[in-house]
């Protein structure tokens, strides 16, 4: 449906984002600023306030923007003072490497904040959208079952990881949440995305960034799995751009309660290293260390590298076609003040 924009000084939509000062948070807190939103099947809107709640502060950028309202601490605390909202984005958590290093930490982001998001929204009077950013980690070779092949929106989720465990609890606690009109949660199993600009985080998926962030900057970088090794990932736009999604749709066209495959492009690091000297020149790729990391190595074999996302393609979902226009987003990015 094609919502009309609200004009003539009416009272705006407020929204909050966890995880807002993060790389995802910020380029979503962006596309809200920059134009109305329908959030739910209603009125397109643009914001009365956004309130972006993470343990860092947002760029000066965005915390200075009218109708910002930047909290820092931990989610149980901080939530009390936020009031009622139109919509959350959750997408505050502790990544694979992370959750896996830190089983305490894990848990206690990725699990108890999430039940702190959840209880927030029952306490309003009327149920915001929640959009929840789960992870295809949800989905894992199974060593008793042998390789996991394609996943589609049937697929059983089967984490191997307590990352992925993690992520799928908030999936289902969603949905029960959901199921009693507590919130309108709608699940999103997010790629890995690639390109990331900025620095390394602790994500165990974070060499699919590296290998072209760095050697772009003329900085040496390590990819940690074997150059053939499937993978499926996704671009930073072609990830806002469902996550906007999600939030914009009725509950009717939303569907089913199941968290939602995103679209992905399966490629291998072999192949991105090719796209990278196609379209950033000749011989960048000569700066990725290929050494093995065990570790990383076992854990990227759990995960999914060719996903089926049928439903969120009837919604109009998509992802890039080749690695080669990924890495040209990323470099356009780069010259395009806030875009990181």
């Amino acid at each position: 449906m094609t919502a009309d924009v609200v004009e003539g000084g009416g009272v705006g939509a407020r929204v909050l984002i966890t995880g807002g000062a993060g790389f995802l948070g910020s380029l979503l807190a962006r596309r809200l600023l920059a134009a109305p939103v329908a959030l739910g099947g209603g009125t397109a809107e643009r914001l009365d306030e956004l309130v972006l709640v993470d343990l860092a502060a947002p760029s000066a950028d965005l915390a200075s923007a009218d109708g910002v309202r930047p909290l820092t601490g931990e989610l149980a605390s901080v939530l009390a003072d936020v009031g009622e909202v139109d919509a959350v984005f959750h997408l505050a958590g502790v990544v694979s490497g992370a959750a896996e290093a830190d089983f305490d930490l894990g848990m206690r982001t990725n699990v108890d904040g999430m039940r702190a998001v959840l209880e927030y929204g029952r306490r309003h009077r009327v149920p915001p959208v929640l959009v929840y950013s789960s992870s295809v980690a949800v989905f894992g070779a199974d060593p008793a079952l042998g390789p996991l092949g394609t996943v589609d929106d049937d697929t059983l989720p089967r984490p191997q990881t307590s990352y992925g465990i993690q992520k799928f609890v908030g999936e289902q606690l969603v949905a029960d949440y959901t199921r009693r009109g507590f919130v309108r949660g709608r699940s999103v199993r997010l790629m890995t995305v690639s390109v990331r600009p900025g620095k390394p985080n602790a994500a165990a998926s974070g060499f699919l960034s590296g290998i072209v962030r760095e050697p772009v900057a003329g900085q040496p970088a390590v990819c940690p799995v074997p150059p053939d090794t499937p993978v499926a990932l996704s671009s930073p736009r072609a990830t806002l751009a469902a996550i906007v999604r999600a939030a914009e749709l009725d509950d009717e066209t939303w569907g089913s309660r199941t968290g939602m495959n995103l679209p992905g492009l399966s490629t291998t690091p072999r192949e991105m290293a090719a796209a990278l000297d196609r379209v950033a020149g000749a011989g960048t790729s000569d700066l990725i260390d290929w050494t093995v990391d065990p570790a990383i190595d076992a854990m990227v074999r759990t995960w999914p590298a060719d996903v089926r996302a049928r439903r969120a393609e009837r919604l109009g979902l998509t992802t890039e076609k080749s690695f080669d226009d990924v890495v040209r987003a990323y470099l356009t990015d780069l010259t395009q003040p806030g875009s990181s």
